[in-house]
Protein backbone atom coordinates (compact mmCIF):
# COMPACT_ATOMS: atom_id res chain seq x y z
CA UNK A 1 0.00 0.00 0.00
CA UNK A 2 0.97 3.57 -0.99
CA UNK A 3 1.30 6.29 2.11
CA UNK A 4 -1.27 8.44 1.28
CA UNK A 5 0.17 11.75 0.80
CA UNK A 6 3.09 10.68 -1.32
CA UNK A 7 1.38 12.24 -4.25
CA UNK A 8 1.72 15.83 -2.87
CA UNK A 9 5.64 15.43 -2.37
CA UNK A 10 7.91 16.37 -5.36
CA UNK A 11 8.67 13.12 -7.62
CA UNK A 12 12.11 13.61 -9.33
CA UNK A 13 13.50 10.85 -11.67
CA UNK A 14 16.19 8.93 -10.39
CA UNK A 15 19.74 10.35 -11.76
CA UNK A 16 20.98 7.96 -14.10
CA UNK A 17 23.11 4.98 -12.29
CA UNK A 18 26.36 5.83 -14.66
CA UNK A 19 25.99 9.36 -13.78
CA UNK A 20 26.35 8.76 -10.07
CA UNK A 21 29.28 6.20 -10.32
CA UNK A 22 31.00 8.73 -12.56
CA UNK A 23 30.72 11.68 -10.14
CA UNK A 24 32.01 9.52 -7.50
CA UNK A 25 34.87 7.70 -9.38
CA UNK A 26 36.13 10.86 -10.15
CA UNK A 27 35.93 12.31 -6.54
CA UNK A 28 37.63 9.04 -5.37
CA UNK A 29 40.18 9.71 -8.16
CA UNK A 30 40.77 12.64 -7.26
CA UNK A 31 41.55 11.74 -3.55
CA UNK A 32 43.96 9.48 -3.58
CA UNK A 33 45.97 11.54 -5.81
CA UNK A 34 49.21 10.93 -4.61
CA UNK A 35 50.67 14.57 -4.65
CA UNK A 36 48.21 15.62 -1.70
CA UNK A 37 50.26 12.99 0.37
CA UNK A 38 53.15 14.07 -0.81
CA UNK A 39 53.17 17.70 -1.04
CA UNK A 40 50.52 18.48 0.80
CA UNK A 41 51.01 16.37 3.44
CA UNK A 42 47.99 14.67 4.18
CA UNK A 43 48.54 11.34 6.37
CA UNK A 44 48.50 8.38 4.15
CA UNK A 45 45.90 6.44 6.07
CA UNK A 46 42.97 5.21 6.16
CA UNK A 47 41.48 8.29 7.68
CA UNK A 48 43.67 10.53 5.67
CA UNK A 49 41.92 8.83 2.31
CA UNK A 50 38.70 9.56 3.97
CA UNK A 51 39.31 13.16 5.12
CA UNK A 52 40.18 13.79 1.69
CA UNK A 53 37.11 11.80 -0.36
CA UNK A 54 34.56 13.50 1.96
CA UNK A 55 36.56 16.92 1.15
CA UNK A 56 35.66 16.33 -2.32
CA UNK A 57 32.42 15.05 -2.03
CA UNK A 58 31.31 17.93 0.50
CA UNK A 59 32.53 20.34 -2.77
CA UNK A 60 30.66 18.39 -5.26
CA UNK A 61 27.68 17.85 -3.16
CA UNK A 62 27.82 21.50 -2.12
CA UNK A 63 27.71 22.67 -6.52
CA UNK A 64 24.92 20.16 -6.51
CA UNK A 65 22.82 22.03 -4.49
CA UNK A 66 22.75 25.09 -6.39
CA UNK A 67 21.60 22.86 -9.50
CA UNK A 68 18.61 22.04 -10.71
CA UNK A 69 18.40 18.42 -9.79
CA UNK A 70 17.06 17.67 -6.68
CA UNK A 71 17.78 14.28 -6.88
CA UNK A 72 21.24 13.91 -7.74
CA UNK A 73 22.89 15.22 -4.36
CA UNK A 74 21.12 12.58 -2.47
CA UNK A 75 21.77 9.70 -4.88
CA UNK A 76 25.76 10.67 -4.23
CA UNK A 77 25.49 10.77 -0.95
CA UNK A 78 23.33 7.51 -1.31
CA UNK A 79 26.20 6.03 -3.23
CA UNK A 80 29.03 7.49 -0.75
CA UNK A 81 27.21 5.21 1.84
CA UNK A 82 26.70 2.36 0.04
CA UNK A 83 30.55 2.24 -0.55
CA UNK A 84 31.61 2.85 2.71
CA UNK A 85 29.70 0.32 3.95
CA UNK A 86 31.04 -2.45 1.11
CA UNK A 87 34.42 -0.62 2.45
CA UNK A 88 34.22 -1.82 5.82
CA UNK A 89 32.61 -5.42 5.01
CA UNK A 90 35.31 -6.01 2.73
CA UNK A 91 37.79 -5.00 5.58
CA UNK A 92 36.31 -7.60 7.64
CA UNK A 93 34.30 -5.46 9.83
CA UNK A 94 31.40 -7.86 11.77
CA UNK A 95 27.97 -6.87 10.52
CA UNK A 96 26.83 -6.13 13.92
CA UNK A 97 29.49 -2.88 14.30
CA UNK A 98 28.77 -1.75 10.52
CA UNK A 99 25.87 0.68 11.60
CA UNK A 100 28.32 1.80 14.47
CA UNK A 101 30.41 2.93 11.96
CA UNK A 102 28.21 4.48 9.54
CA UNK A 103 26.60 5.85 11.47
CA UNK A 104 30.54 7.58 12.77
CA UNK A 105 30.72 8.35 8.97
CA UNK A 106 27.90 10.27 9.00
CA UNK A 107 28.76 12.45 11.80
CA UNK A 108 31.84 12.85 10.31
CA UNK A 109 30.61 14.43 7.26
CA UNK A 110 28.12 16.36 8.52
CA UNK A 111 30.20 17.67 11.16
CA UNK A 112 33.37 18.56 8.40
CA UNK A 113 30.59 19.71 6.05
CA UNK A 114 29.17 22.24 8.55
CA UNK A 115 32.55 23.07 9.73
CA UNK A 116 33.96 23.74 6.41
CA UNK A 117 30.79 25.73 5.21
CA UNK A 118 30.88 28.41 8.06
CA UNK A 119 34.74 27.99 7.66
CA UNK A 120 34.30 28.95 3.81
CA UNK A 121 32.01 32.02 4.34
CA UNK A 122 34.75 33.35 6.53
CA UNK A 123 37.59 33.32 4.46
CA UNK A 124 40.69 31.60 3.37
CA UNK A 125 42.25 31.17 6.61
CA UNK A 126 39.19 30.16 8.71
CA UNK A 127 38.71 27.53 5.91
CA UNK A 128 42.94 26.27 6.84
CA UNK A 129 42.07 26.10 9.81
CA UNK A 130 39.20 24.16 9.64
CA UNK A 131 40.86 21.85 7.10
CA UNK A 132 44.10 21.87 9.83
CA UNK A 133 41.91 20.37 12.39
CA UNK A 134 40.03 18.44 10.96
CA UNK A 135 42.69 16.94 7.83
CA UNK A 136 46.34 17.58 10.03
CA UNK A 137 45.16 17.06 13.58
CA UNK A 138 45.80 20.20 14.14
CA UNK A 139 49.28 19.86 13.29
CA UNK A 140 50.37 21.46 9.67
CA UNK A 141 49.21 24.95 9.52
CA UNK A 142 51.05 25.30 6.10
CA UNK A 143 49.95 22.56 4.72
CA UNK A 144 46.68 23.43 5.36
CA UNK A 145 46.64 26.87 4.12
CA UNK A 146 48.26 24.80 0.64
CA UNK A 147 45.01 22.77 0.41
CA UNK A 148 42.72 25.58 1.46
CA UNK A 149 43.97 27.37 -1.58
CA UNK A 150 43.74 24.35 -3.58
CA UNK A 151 39.94 24.01 -2.48
CA UNK A 152 38.77 27.08 -3.65
CA UNK A 153 40.40 26.88 -6.61
CA UNK A 154 38.68 22.84 -6.82
CA UNK A 155 35.10 25.18 -6.03
CA UNK A 156 35.38 27.63 -8.54
CA UNK A 157 36.29 25.05 -11.40
CA UNK A 158 33.38 23.44 -10.29
CA UNK A 159 30.91 26.29 -10.53
CA UNK A 160 32.08 28.01 -13.85
CA UNK A 161 31.51 23.65 -14.98
CA UNK A 162 27.93 23.88 -13.49
CA UNK A 163 26.21 21.49 -16.39
CA UNK A 164 29.70 18.95 -16.66
CA UNK A 165 29.16 18.75 -12.73
CA UNK A 166 25.32 17.12 -12.82
CA UNK A 167 26.49 15.26 -15.79
CA UNK A 168 29.89 13.33 -14.20
CA UNK A 169 31.94 15.33 -16.02
CA UNK A 170 33.92 16.85 -13.14
CA UNK A 171 37.20 18.84 -13.83
CA UNK A 172 39.38 19.56 -10.46
CA UNK A 173 42.09 21.50 -10.51
CA UNK A 174 45.89 19.96 -10.67
CA UNK A 175 47.24 19.98 -7.45
CA UNK A 176 50.61 20.30 -8.76
CA UNK A 177 49.49 24.00 -9.37
CA UNK A 178 49.43 24.66 -5.84
CA UNK A 179 52.40 21.97 -4.24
Amino acid sequence: MRWPFNRFKKQFPAPPRRTIEAIYGTIVAQAREPLFYQAYGVPDSVNGRFDLVLLHLWMVLRQLRSGPDEALPQALFDHFCSDMDANLREMGVGDLSVPKRMQAFGEAFYGRSAAYDRALAEGPEPLAQALDKNIYSGGNIESARRLAAYTADAIAALACGDHATSTGDLQFPDPAQRK
